[in-house]
């Protein structure tokens, strides 16, 4: 399994901004190898707002015909020119093969 993070600090009051754009329907949900996308708040920190994206995928293989499909770089080139919003604070992408995966004992039984 391959997974990528996207860390995004944006201004106090702005999170749902980053939330609804990453919550949307897209393409990137019809890609072969995607298992899934997570959106999350961090709720600790005080003079700012973090929203971390974990996207999940069967491969680095599978994320790598994410990033050179059609759909991906044009994504890219209808952005191109455009500045980021001003509430936008920072981006951290990081990218991590997954080595070990232990599930609950409970996960997805009826209780």
């Amino acid at each position: 399994m391959f997974v990528q993070t996207r860390s995004i600090v944006v201004e106090k009051g702005n999170s749902g901004k980053v939330i609804e754009r990453f919550s949307a329907p897209g393409v990137l949900e019809e890609m072969p190898g995607l298992i899934d996308i997570s959106v999350a708040l961090n709720k600790k920190s005080k003079e700012s707002e973090e929203v971390l994206i974990l996207i999940r995928w069967e491969s680095e293989e599978a994320w790598k015909n994410w990033e050179k499909s059609d759909a991906h770089i044009q994504g890219h080139k209808n952005s191109r020119g455009q500045e980021k919003p001003e509430f936008i604070l920072s981006t951290t992408v990081n990218m991590y093969e997954v080595q070990t995966i232990k599930e609950g004992k409970v996960y997805g039984r009826q209780v």
